[in-house]
């Protein structure tokens, strides 16, 4: 048997020895379906190359094409290498492109660029770059403010001025505060023309109704007053909060308003039926500050727990939770004009966009512990430290264009130099605090300044955003 199998074998070498050295020839058919299996396997995910290379290579001169080597030649020319990388071209053109491929052009080459829509959108129509260069953000150049000084000193107050809020009409103004008086002030003149008793305890806010003679306050006796202006008298009180009333905000359009405090709730009240709507919850400690508007979020709230809830008041739910403050948020202003507010906490001051609650900028240096922020329509935002220290900042770029210290009452101590709350008339021309030297002050812009006695320093530096 091993006889024959050796006989068998040296006979098949015999009759085949004479085409050992040659290949068979390439079936077409079966090197397309080789090449369509291995496009598809490994590149997939790319696709065509971008038009303007495909430009580029069709303005290219074509290769000529290189004769046929000759049969039984071992060391083919290079010629014939860019024949057999023409060949293996053309199969590629003949493939059938999958039905679902999104690329239209009919160039066949892998390409870097994916498919996808969102990696396409990486190129610059028009550009000659691959690469996508990312946009560098603009600082914005601050816009020139006159510096503020004092105006006016208002005594009348035997205690901290707590809350200050000014008329619709801008003829008065009120404030509230550790003597548990509400005074309404001429705003002109500075003369004291009302005084109203009702509170047991510290008047923590207060708001005047632009829609009726309406003046609301809230204090640490854990009552919430309505004053008609008309008879001087209380009319209606809310009952309902557990603790000490820190904040109130009364609805643009509706009648409605909302009150928080040490309880960590917030109560949505109908202003005339005196019946709560809505507890608001999920704060987790004192709600220091509410900021109400037209649209949403409708209801904004800073709390203690160093976040911001903006709330959804139709539903009585959490929109969004904001928790990029480290220490507790002490007050929230909503500009006048634009679809924007701010945030005052102790590490600093953010700058956010509605009604996402879009985080915008930070504004730094002012490190001290800020009890309030007032904004007005011309751009100028103030932030009033407990320390005494005022800082006026340029609402659009963020930059500071002013830091002064608050000056004391004579008599008073040097501890006594803090601001409690702020706020600027209608017209945006002054502005109002209330300091722990039982005093009211009113400042105004510099008329006599002018950007070339009080020039602008500031230098463009990288924005930090998220």
């Amino acid at each position: 048997m091993k006889m024959e199998i050796e006989r068998g074998v040296k006979r098949s070498f015999e009759l085949f020895s004479l085409a050992h050295s040659f290949q068979p020839p390439d079936d077409p058919l079966s090197q397309k379906v080789k090449l369509a299996v291995k496009l598809r396997d490994e590149y997939k995910d790319v696709g065509d190359l971008p038009p303007v290379v495909q430009q580029q290579q069709q303005t290219a001169q074509p290769k000529p094409v290189a004769t046929t080597p000759a049969a039984g030649d071992k060391n083919p020319t290079p010629s014939a290498a860019i024949e057999v990388d023409s060949k293996v071209s053309s199969l590629i053109d003949d493939i059938q492109k999958p039905k679902d491929s999104s690329s239209t052009s009919t160039t066949s080459a892998v390409a870097i660029r994916a498919l996808n829509s969102s990696t396409q959108n990486q190129y610059y129509p028009g550009s000659d770059s691959l690469i996508r260069i990312k946009d560098t953000k603009k600082v914005a150049k601050p816009e020139w403010h006159a510096p503020w000084k004092l105006m006016r000193v208002i005594p009348g107050h035997i205690g901290w001025v707590r809350s200050v809020c000014v008329d619709p009409s801008n003829e008065w103004f009120v404030t509230g505060g550790g003597d548990r008086l509400i005074k309404i002030w001429d705003l002109a003149s500075g003369i004291l023309k009302l005084t109203l008793t009702g509170h047991i305890s510290t008047v923590r806010g207060l708001a005047v109704s632009s829609r009726h003679p309406y003046l609301f306050s809230v204090g640490e006796d854990k009552m919430v007053k309505c004053w008609d202006l008309e008879c001087n008298k209380v009319i209606r009180s809310y009952h309902g909060h557990l603790s000490g009333v820190y904040a109130l905000s009364l609805h643009p359009t509706l009648d409605i308003l909302v009150t928080g405090g040490r309880d960590a709730c917030a109560r949505v009240w109908d202003m005339r039926t005196k019946t709560q709507i809505y507890a608001l919850t999920g704060h987790s400690a004192t709600i220091s500050t509410i900021k109400t508007q037209s649209t949403d979020p409708q209801v904004i709230t800073g709390s203690n727990d160093s976040t911001i809830k903006l709330w959804d008041l139709a539903a009585g739910k959490t929109m969004t939770t904001l928790t990029h403050h480290k220490k507790s948020v002490r007050s929230v202003v909503l500009h006048p004009t634009e679809f924007s507010f701010a945030s005052a906490s102790p590490d600093n001051i953010k700058q956010w966009k509605c009604p996402e609650g879009k985080f915008v900028k930070n504004l730094e240096g002012h490190n001290t512990i800020v009890n309030t922020l007032a904004v007005n329509s011309e751009n100028v935002l103030f932030s009033g430290g407990d320390n005494g220290s005022m800082y006026f900042w340029d609402w659009k770029s963020g930059y500071n264009f002013q830091r002064a210290e608050t000056k004391i009452q004579p008599g008073s101590l040097e501890n006594e130099a803090g601001i409690f709350c702020s706020t600027f008339d209608m017209s945006g021309s002054r502005l109002i605090t209330g300091e722990a030297d039982k005093t009211v002050k009113i400042w105004k812009e510099d008329e006599n300044a002018t950007p070339e006695t009080h020039p602008i320093d500031w230098k463009p530096s990288l924005m930090k955003s998220l």
